[in-house]
């Protein structure tokens, strides 16, 4: 499920169906599901195809191997901001632009864009989180109805580190409380599953063992509903969230994020202050405590 012309790319998103139910797989384990251009256009055409399949009730948005998303793919070998990408949104191609105009237009589309659009998918979407869920692995949780994590799960966002006011879809402060939000972003800490959940931005947990177990049930429950009814629920949810301001909020501090990145590139020759995905990963780590 490519766009035409890119059937010869690495399987960076696995789809199935079974009993109404969608199960759409980031497959980048080796990578703990790092998100390249590539696999999120593989999840735009998979979340799509889910959608214009009348047999297709819910939607189920994991990730294989042992995280679920570390978030953006900043330096792994297959990094792929240099290469040609379908645009789903009316921006122009940002491969021959220069300045802040090359990341601002190539994220409009590429992170804000898509999160806006899977948002509006009208459809329920659970998205089942272990391990990891970091950063822009936030931004696919956060797009979906439900969210339910192993016992394992933790959530983060340390783009602080990187002189960045937090992922590009920013809602952080309508998953959490306002100080919690902040907590989130300063201290940049891992945030337990079960700390998740006492906020409500955790919907269930489970052993890692029984996870996708739980979820199918979960998904079996909400797939004996009406469809049309399921897409004006959702629609209701969304309607709520922009009329407090969801997003106009976005808007703002994407503009800020690109601020940041400009200022970066400004001092630093690099987007993101030359930290890579080894650097952030150590970091992390050593916050930890693991290393």
């Amino acid at each position: 499920m490519t766009k035409d012309g890119q059937q010869d790319e690495p399987e960076f998103v696995t789809y199935r169906v079974e009993n109404g139910v969608a199960w759409v797989m980031l497959n980048r384990p080796q990578y703990s599901n790092a998100q390249n251009y590539r696999l999120l256009g593989q999840l735009d055409d998979a979340f799509k195809h889910a959608v214009e399949d009348d047999d297709v009730k819910v939607i189920v948005l994991g990730g294989e191997g042992k995280h679920f998303s570390a978030g953006h793919d900043i330096g792994t070998p297959e990094k792929d901001s240099h290469m040609p990408r379908f645009r789903t949104s009316m921006w122009w191609d940002h491969l021959n632009k220069g300045g802040a105009e090359r990341q601002y237009v190539l994220e409009q589309d590429g992170y804000l864009g898509l999160c806006r659009r899977w948002q509006e998918i009208p459809k329920p979407m659970i998205a089942m989180v272990q391990g990891a869920c970091i950063a822009g692995g936030l931004m696919l949780a956060w797009v979906c109805d439900l969210i339910v994590a192993s016992e394992d799960a933790f959530f983060q966002d340390p783009v602080q580190r990187m002189a960045q006011p937090g992922v590009e879809y920013f809602a952080h402060a309508f998953e959490l409380p306002p100080r919690v939000a902040r907590e989130l972003l300063l201290l940049g800490r891992r945030m337990p599953a079960q700390r998740a959940y006492q906020f409500g931005m955790v919907n269930e947990i489970f052993p890692r063992e029984t996870l996708r177990e739980e979820v199918a049930k979960i998904a079996a429950e909400i797939a004996q509903h009406d469809r049309f009814g399921l897409a004006l629920t959702k629609q209701a949810f969304n309607f709520v969230e922009d009329l407090r301001g969801k997003r106009q909020a976005m808007d703002g501090v994407f503009h800020m994020h690109h601020l940041a990145h400009a200022h970066n590139q400004l001092m630093t020759g690099n987007l993101v202050g030359g930290l890579d995905a080894k650097a952030m990963a150590a970091a992390n780590k050593k916050q930890a405590g693991e290393g």
